[in-house]
């Protein structure tokens, strides 16, 4: 055990099982370990520093806010926050629409649960039903901990509540079943993240909104993961046939500071008034003044544009490996968060082998690498990723020492 895991032992929960690394400095692309060497970033702390490391317009926007004002609580009106809310407004295309700003992911579903709740209540006392996917990921506390399509993360902490139903992701007609007059919302992903990297099937996604619609009910995207450009587009949903009443965010916005937002148009906008719910924190100007930073520097970069120019890159070097490495099988994915689908449960091997490489991927599954690089990844960048990745595929399939040069 190293010096610092040992001192992390006796000081912390063993909540996480970490890899054997400390990073202490990021730049770009690029991490640096506490002995100096560097890796090449293709996970982005889990879809977040979308514009790299510590990039400079994130950075100075942080410090010169930090220098005039990092706190007042929501008792006060703030300036950052109330143009970010227009910049989701723009981003969106829901002009209609309101936000209410939270810490995290999890933080955003849990409002956006108690958003719809009150939206089904105002139409009928019992309508605070919700229909999700297997396999979808909501978040940690309590209630997305319910939401999430996942038996075995619910056991340890039953009773969570019987108010959740879920469906296949891949099955429309169980959808459109599951769906009754008692149902408030309908949560999906358009793309399961922590599911596998796994795409949600138009029809499913195209049923969610027709029952949503015949039963009074509002369809909440969780866009956490792929939201603010991951996919080639602001968000995951505009690149479906598809638009829902709420989306909620994370991740990405403020490029690693903590953040999270719910945002509803419609009917939905009215869902939540004074008291209903809050966060101390939720939209402070410093948070707000990041993601208002990254938003200006994924517009001015054409970063979105070239998320999905990237992102078909990567799918290319992804479908070579397929074609070429017997321990590699399929791609799931779209844009800049990916999987390589392995023939055999050894995911948390190839991760492994990855990182003593300088690669950071992540095993999603037992049999799926996770690739979720920065929205300024370079071609050079990808070749480079694919490279070390056919090493490693190479060396434990045993199709040689791992040495391609």
């Amino acid at each position: 055990m190293t010096g610092w895991a040992a001192r992390e032992a006796a000081a912390l929960f063993p909540t996480y099982a970490r890899r054997p690394v400390t990073f202490v400095r990021g730049e770009g692309t690029r991490l640096y370990d506490d002995s100096g060497r560097e890796y090449l970033d293709f996970l982005s702390g889990l879809s977040v520093t979308s514009l790299g490391h510590c990039h400079p317009a994130v950075a100075d926007a942080i410090a010169s806010q930090a220098r005039t004002l990092v706190h007042v609580s929501n008792l006060f009106f703030t300036q950052p926050q109330i143009e970010l809310a227009e910049r989701l407004q723009e981003t969106t295309g829901w002009q209609d629409s309101k936000t209410f700003f939270c810490n995290s992911g999890a933080e955003a579903n849990e409002a956006a649960i108690k958003l719809t709740r009150r939206h089904g209540k105002r139409q009928d006392a019992a309508k605070v039903n919700v229909v999700a996917l297997d396999g979808g990921f909501h978040g940690r506390l309590l209630g997305p901990l319910l939401l999430t399509g996942n038996p075995a993360k619910h056991e340890p902490f039953q009773p969570l509540g019987d108010w959740v139903r879920h469906v296949p992701h891949d099955d429309p007609g169980a959808l459109t079943a599951a769906v009754d007059d008692q149902t408030c919302a309908v949560w999906v992903e358009v793309l399961q993240g922590e599911g596998g990297v796994r795409p949600v099937p138009p029809a499913v996604l195209q049923a969610a909104r027709d029952a949503c619609d015949r039963h009074g009910a509002l369809l909440v995207v969780d866009e956490v993961q792929t939201g603010v450009g991951r996919l080639g587009s602001w968000y995951g949903f505009q690149g479906t046939d598809v638009v829902p009443d709420v989306v909620c965010l994370a991740k990405a916005m403020a490029n690693g500071l903590p953040i999270g937002a719910v945002v509803a148009r419609g009917a939905a906008a009215g869902g939540l008034a004074a008291g209903d719910h809050a966060s101390t924190f939720g939209g402070g100007p410093v948070v707000a003044k990041a993601a208002l930073a990254v938003y200006d520097t994924i517009s001015q970069e054409g970063l979105i544009e070239h998320a999905a120019a990237m992102g078909r890159a990567l799918g290319d070097r992804l479908v070579s490996l397929v074609e070429r490495m017997p321990l590699a099988v399929g791609v799931r994915g779209h844009g800049l968060l990916q999987a390589l689908v392995l023939a055999e449960p050894v995911a948390a091997d190839v991760t492994g082998a990855a990182l003593d490489r300088g690669l950071v991927v992540n095993d999603v599954a037992p049999d799926a690498i996770r690739l979720a690089p920065a929205l300024l990844i370079k071609e050079a960048e990808l070749d480079h990723m694919a490279e070390e990745l056919e090493a490693v595929l190479r060396s434990i399939h045993g199709d040689g020492d791992g040495d391609i040069s």
